[in-house]
């Protein structure tokens, strides 16, 4: 008996719903892009944003700088409003990318 496109559907929500359950404890980044429905590009854009963000927080350590918060400042800002912005920065950080950014941005959150 072939299996309709529904059956078929379910199938793969199914194993969806089993793949995210393991991708929140060792990917959590990558669960949020999937719970969120996040697009490719608007997920580059992300990449993006903290690549920026990283390059300047580089910048500013190299000159001296001790208080960061305009970076939190303009990742909030420009984050996808579909994300959460503790969450992303916890989600990032756990991930290991752009941990030290993301330690960064956490240390302000933290002792604002």
């Amino acid at each position: 008996m072939m299996e309709s496109n529904e059956e078929k559907l379910q199938r793969l929500e199914f194993y969806q719903e089993i793949l995210l359950t393991v991708m929140n404890n060792a990917y959590p980044f990558y669960a949020l892009i999937i719970n969120n429905e996040l697009s490719k590009s608007e997920v580059e854009d992300i990449y993006l944003l903290c690549t920026k963000l990283n390059n300047e927080l580089k910048k500013q350590k190299e000159e001296g700088f001790v208080t960061f918060l305009p970076l939190l400042t303009h990742f909030v800002g420009m984050l996808n409003y579909k994300l959460e912005p503790h969450e992303t920065i916890d989600a990032l950080y756990e991930q290991n990318i752009y941990r030290d950014l993301m330690a960064e941005l956490k240390k302000i959150i933290r002792n604002p």
